[in-house]
């Protein structure tokens, strides 16, 4: 049986047969409070176990483990802050596209106002009530050291506080696609040619969908769809051009282009022609007939068609409607942003009138 465990440093709630493991393990092993794997082979047993770190260390909160047949959840995180005012952040990773939502939080809980949001030292937004802060679609450009600050209302300190820093790291979600094209970019005519998208989600978010578009000369070949490959049966000269892939998530929140391929579709080898044959001319022995006419104009030839089954749908550039969305959904975040910025100004216009009322009645 083979044990596979991690030791962090923290404060957890372990029951008598967990103790019991980590007591072997940490007689028989160094534990230091860093994020190692330990491996143990041979059975659960002081005398019989070897300990090793593990090279193909991945995420340690992600990994379970077993102890005599009982499966115990994933480690976790706890810190412990004595101070005023802290910062929660998200604690699994992050990645582009996902939401992200920070709460200033104060001791016990105690009533806080005048709460300001900042990142790398300046202010996202003027002071307010609202102890939370959210993106609802995050970017790599939004990672940094975040903070907050606020005032305490009764019975706390009564002054502003600030929160340590909190650094987000915004994680690609896939890189780039690749464009490829097998067996090659300059097959000759009639032959079949696949055209494929390459990209990779990370480990974390391996069960997420991409889909995947192909797109020639700014036109779209294959609308989205799932398969990374688009798959040309015979090539023909028409097929020529600079071709491009993108590949999108499910909710199109994160798309992501590829770079130009050119495709040069080449005639018949010349090598593979048959030779042409001159034959030396010989006279007949029949008489010969009278010149006719000539004939009158020919037709003119008719061009080749197109390969019926490359035809490009003709249709807008898809990135358009996909811009317009979010430029659409931020008019709608700043008309929000407005509304409460205009019943902020509402309520001090009030709180001013009634302490300038009590200020008159006094004076009476």
């Amino acid at each position: 049986m083979k044990l596979s465990c991690v030791l962090a440093a923290g404060v957890l709630h372990f029951s008598p047969t967990m103790l019991w493991a980590v007591q072997m393990l940490l007689a028989g092993c160094h534990a230091a409070a860093t994020f190692e794997m330990l491996q143990c082979e041979g059975p659960v047993r002081t005398q019989d176990s070897t300990c090793g770190i593990q090279e193909d260390l991945t995420d340690p909160r992600e990994v379970d483990f077993q102890v005599k047949g009982y499966t115990f959840s994933k480690p976790f995180h706890l810190i412990v802050s004595y101070d005023w005012l802290i910062l929660q952040g998200p604690v699994s990773p992050i990645f582009e596209g996902d939401p992200l939502t920070l709460r200033c939080q104060a001791w016990q809980d105690w009533p806080l106002t005048q709460v300001t949001f900042y990142r790398d030292g300046s202010a996202m937004g003027p002071p307010g009530p609202n102890r939370e802060f959210s993106i609802a679609v995050v970017q790599e450009a939004d990672s940094g050291h975040y903070h907050c600050s606020g005032i305490f209302r009764s019975p706390g300190p009564g002054s502003s506080e600030t929160a340590s820093p909190v650094a987000i790291k915004v994680q690609e979600l896939f890189p780039a696609p690749l464009l490829r094209a097998t067996p090659s970019a300059e097959p000759q005519k009639g032959d079949p040619v696949t055209l494929s998208c390459q990209t990779k989600l990370p480990l974390q978010r391996s069960t997420a969908r991409l889909f995947f578009s192909f797109y020639k000369d700014s036109k779209t070949v294959r609308s989205r769809g799932l398969s990374p490959e688009f798959q040309i049966p015979t090539v023909s000269e028409g097929h020529s051009g600079s071709y491009w892939c993108e590949a999108t998530t499910e909710d199109n929140q994160v798309w992501k282009q590829s770079s130009k391929l050119e495709i040069r579709v080449q005639g018949p080898s010349s090598s593979t022609a048959p030779p042409t044959l001159n034959p030396v001319p010989q006279k007949s022995a029949v008489p010969e007939s009278p010149p006719t006419a000539s004939p009158g104009p020919q037709p003119p030839l008719s061009t080749p068609s197109k390969d019926p089954g490359f035809s490009p749908l003709q249709v807008p550039d898809p990135h358009l409607y996909h811009q317009m969305g979010i430029l659409l959904k931020q008019v709608q975040d700043m008309r929000a942003l407005l509304g409460h910025l205009v019943m902020e100004l509402r309520d001090l216009s009030v709180l001013l009138k009634l302490e300038a009322t009590k200020g008159s009645a006094k004076y009476e």
